[in-house]
């Protein structure tokens, strides 16, 4: 997207996919940092590196463990790197809404006190990541539409 300032030189703005995976990116940054908070994250000092045994819940809602959070902290580091671009931002958005949808029926499958539930997950994590997963497709076919329909 090319825009003209006042004086008439061209400048580049920012695309409303690259904007928006913009802010889902800083938003799982700051989930990433908030779940290493005692206090925003309860029963922190039962935290975990992996694993269900974790019982620190950030919200004191979902469940997470360090390993949880690192994961949080390097999804939203893809989101930075990935929002330069329009088709970058909108792969972070398609691809990962795709992945948290897989998330999604992995913790609707995965038992909660299995050795499989390593991430931890627990059912509002489990909604969380049904949601997530439809937003995050439909927020990257949705502020691409125009651009697609050009082509």
């Amino acid at each position: 997207m090319v825009t003209r300032s006042h004086s008439g030189n061209v400048a580049s703005a920012r695309h409303l996919v690259q904007t928006t995976a913009l802010a889902v990116a800083i938003v799982f940054l700051l989930v990433g940092v908030l779940g290493f908070i005692p206090g925003v994250t309860t029963d922190y000092d039962s935290m975990t590196f992996a694993g269900h045994h974790s019982d620190a819940k950030l919200l004191g809602v979902f469940e997470v463990s360090v390993l949880h959070n690192i994961v949080h902290l390097l999804f939203g580091a893809a989101g930075l790197a990935m929002a330069r671009t329009v088709s970058g931002a909108r792969l972070y958005l398609v691809g990962g809404g795709a992945v948290y949808l897989v998330l999604w029926l992995y913790g609707m499958v995965v038992g909660q006190d299995t050795a499989a539930n390593f991430v931890p997950l627990n059912p509002a994590d489990d909604w969380l990541h049904l949601f997530l997963g439809l937003g995050m497709i439909a927020l990257g076919l949705l502020t691409t539409r125009r651009s697609v329909a050009r082509r």
